[in-house]
């Protein structure tokens, strides 16, 4: 049995390789948002109040290209939908918390250290104090992120316009996506939301980023029950 202690501490060491990706990732974002045009108290406010990479860069960009907030806010939530899964997964393991110790818990849970977490709950059932390293990854993150992203605040105060550092956005984007085209109906799913892109570009409030991604959703469901 670990003490609550060595939980917390095989947390950070589990989450610890991923910092290879994320803290890159977090300096493009803080400069990205100088870039943007942003104040980097702004920046740095929502660095700590989203804390997610992917939802800050389309949060900045939507807001810089002049979508409505009820739209960018809504991009926002469809993104971290999948942490509704997350909480799903993880309940079996953080029932017997308090609701407020939930809620703060909620606050770190990151794609990475959810991964971590759910592997080493798997093979730790009988433990006691499992969210404990729930928070140790979680709170490795957070705390990388934070600087990682002041840092691209920082950097992105010096480094030039003509550079182009938005370009970052959509090649960080194409990098993250590219890895998922494995199968064909990936490829099929990622088109119809390309085109579907194109099709409503024009549709009203930059609606066309929700509407794209709902069409491609409802045929990756079709293509599931063709397949069955």
């Amino acid at each position: 049995m670990h003490t609550k202690k060595q939980l917390f501490t095989r947390g950070m060491l589990d989450i610890s390789p991923h910092m290879l990706s994320v803290i890159p990732f977090g300096i493009i974002c803080g400069a990205i948002g100088v870039e943007l045009g942003f104040h980097p108290y702004l920046v740095y406010a929502m660095s700590f109040i989203i804390f997610g990479g992917a939802s800050q860069i389309v949060f900045l960009q939507l807001l810089s290209g002049g979508a409505s907030s009820l739209v960018a806010v809504a991009s926002v939530g469809i993104i971290n939908s999948r942490h509704l899964l997350y909480g799903a997964v993880l309940s079996e393991y953080l029932e017997k918390l308090s609701f407020i110790k939930k809620l703060l818990i909620s606050y770190v849970v990151v794609d990475q250290g959810f991964a971590e977490s759910n592997k080493f709950f798997k093979k730790n059932r009988s433990e006691e104090f499992l969210h404990y390293h729930l928070i140790g990854t979680g709170c490795t993150m957070w705390v990388c992120w934070q600087i990682a992203t002041l840092s691209g605040i920082v950097l992105g105060s010096f480094v030039p316009e003509e550079l182009g550092l938005k370009f970052a956005i959509p090649l960080t984007f194409i990098a993250i996506v590219v890895q998922d085209l494995k199968k064909l109906d990936h490829v099929i799913v990622m088109i119809t939301c390309g085109l579907s892109s194109l099709l409503f570009f024009d549709a009203p409030f930059k609606s066309y980023i929700i509407i794209s991604p709902v069409i491609a959703l409802f045929v990756a469901a079709l293509l599931l029950r063709l397949k069955k």
